[in-house]
């Protein structure tokens, strides 16, 4: 007989880290946000409405899941940051 614990998956997330699902949906939320509401002249208010909510669901992700974030994992989601941030300021510029 198969072990039940074999096949048993996290509700809804196939397996999938919580903080590369984190990194991914930085990466997301942040280009398209600035893709649809920063132009080269103005940045609308509403990109600081939708970061503020980010960095909650951030802040909300890393205390829920506090035991999966070791030291190297979040020196790996710092450098994402990192990385997002000059090529965010790069692609929004004209």
């Amino acid at each position: 007989m198969i072990p039940e614990e074999l096949y048993k998956r996290r509700r809804q997330h196939d397996n999938t880290p919580s903080y590369i699902t984190l990194i991914i949906a930085n990466y997301v939320v942040l280009f398209f946000g600035a893709s649809l509401l920063v132009s080269c002249n103005h940045i609308h208010w509403f990109f600081w409405v939708t970061t503020g909510f980010l960095a909650l669901y951030n802040y909300y992700t890393i205390r829920r899941n506090l035991e999966e974030f070791t030291k190297p994992i979040i020196i790996a989601y710092v450098v994402s940051l990192v990385i997002a941030a000059p090529v965010l300021y790069y692609w929004t510029l004209c």
